[in-house]
């Protein structure tokens, strides 16, 4: 049985009124969803909050969810939405910084000279891409930024990312090769790439 297909059965139950299924949703998906949703919000209580809120909505709005998309699909569009509100309502926009670990780093095409970590020097290396991928990730638009995170970061597929974003998959390629084009621009001169590679 595949996991869409056993987060299907849980929602059902839950749709029926178990609530223990939908527990089971939460402890599946909450750690996950959290760590999308920092990288919109900095402050990890508000992460928190924000991720608690999403799950209420999601919880609320059960009734309504047809399977046509995955669980967790449908739920990352409530828990971005979530966080967007909350950053509007409060003022703000997505923070300027943020830490990235190198495994973050490490998901990105041809990142083989990240995967080495044993040396200073390397770590060093590897320190320097996260924080320019981070800080170039962060003054991306939140359209772009949000693709971007969900495709390399989270390891969702364009399908998946198209239905969170309530857009053609035509539309998150165009918003990926955008991001990635961004990053590239930045790191080509720390790796010393040529213009005809991304990185």
């Amino acid at each position: 049985m595949s996991e869409r297909e056993v987060d299907q059965q849980l929602v059902e139950r839950a749709q029926g009124g178990d609530k223990r299924a939908f527990e089971l949703l939460v402890s599946k998906y909450q750690r996950k969803l959290a760590r999308l949703l920092s990288r919109f919000i900095r402050d990890a209580t508000e992460v928190e909050d924000v991720t608690q809120e999403a799950f209420i909505k999601a919880y609320r709005a059960l009734p309504t969810f047809r399977g046509d998309s995955a669980f967790y699909t449908w739920l990352y569009r409530i828990g971005i939405n979530t966080a967007k509100n909350y950053l509007v309502s409060m003022g703000r926009r997505a923070p300027t910084s943020t830490e990235v670990a190198s495994e973050d780093a490490e998901g990105y095409e041809d990142g083989e000279q990240l995967r080495d970590l044993n040396t200073p020097e390397n770590e060093l290396m590897s320190r320097q891409v996260a924080d320019t991928v981070n800080q170039t990730l962060e003054t991306l638009p939140q359209e772009l930024r949000s693709a971007i995170t969900l495709r390399e970061i989270e390891g969702l597929s364009y399908e998946d990312i198209a239905s969170i974003m309530n857009c053609p998959i035509g539309t998150v390629r165009s918003r990926i090769f955008r991001a990635r084009e961004a990053i590239a621009a930045k790191l080509r001169p720390m790796l010393d790439t040529p213009k005809d590679r991304r990185w």
